[in-house]
């Protein structure tokens, strides 16, 4: 499958096949991408409090599996050409999130592109998992404070994950434009995956 694009604030959601593999692509560089897995029936998903229990950290690294609400393997992080600052703490923004944040207006969020992305595959989520943030830039000060800061992610750094099971992955280019979380002066960019197997 040639790479497909996600366009900037938008989000997607691609079938897996069990032994399929995911690229992730930073096609502009400093794009946050947020990224779910659930088991097709929408049963089981992704769940980032269990993966960091189960991996005694809070950044994935290749090799690391990911795991299920119910402590089942999902996914393993096969392969990570990007400087590796991905967050698996932050939840998805919302639309009360962008309302703490002083916005009257609707704004786009990952939230609602994850519903829209697995509403086209018939898959209603019953609520909205912690995602995996990739290229996400947190960083800690003295084991209290959280800092944001723009994705060191370079245009073309990109991720790869294998499927442990048959799932479907979703994804969302982030929309946030308020705080610094994505790059090129807080502006959204579009990214791409591409299916290998």
């Amino acid at each position: 499958m040639r790479p497909i694009e996600i366009p900037a604030r938008r989000g997607a959601a691609v079938p897996l096949k069990k032994d399929q593999r995911i690229k992730v692509i930073n096609t502009h560089g400093g794009q946050v991408v947020d990224m779910w897995c659930f088991l097709p029936d929408g049963s089981e998903h992704l769940s980032m409090p269990h993966s960091v229990v189960t991996l005694g950290r809070i950044k994935p690294l290749p090799g690391d599996k990911l795991y299920s609400q119910l402590r089942k393997p999902l996914l393993v992080l096969e392969d990570d050409h990007s400087p590796g600052t991905h967050c698996m703490l932050f939840a998805a923004c919302d639309i009360e999130r962008y309302k703490l944040l002083g916005c009257i207006e609707y704004h786009d969020n990952c939230a609602d592109n994850l519903r829209e992305a697995m509403n086209s595959l018939d898959i209603i989520p019953s609520y909205i998992p912690t995602p995996l943030n990739l290229f996400m830039n947190t960083k800690f000060h003295q084991h209290q404070e959280m800092v944001i800061e723009a994705p060191e992610a370079k245009a073309g750094d990109f991720i790869t994950f294998r499927a442990l099971q048959d799932c479907v992955m979703a994804f969302s280019a982030c929309p946030q434009d308020l705080v610094p979380v994505n790059a090129h002066g807080c502006t959204p960019q579009s990214v791409e995956y591409q299916v290998l197997d």
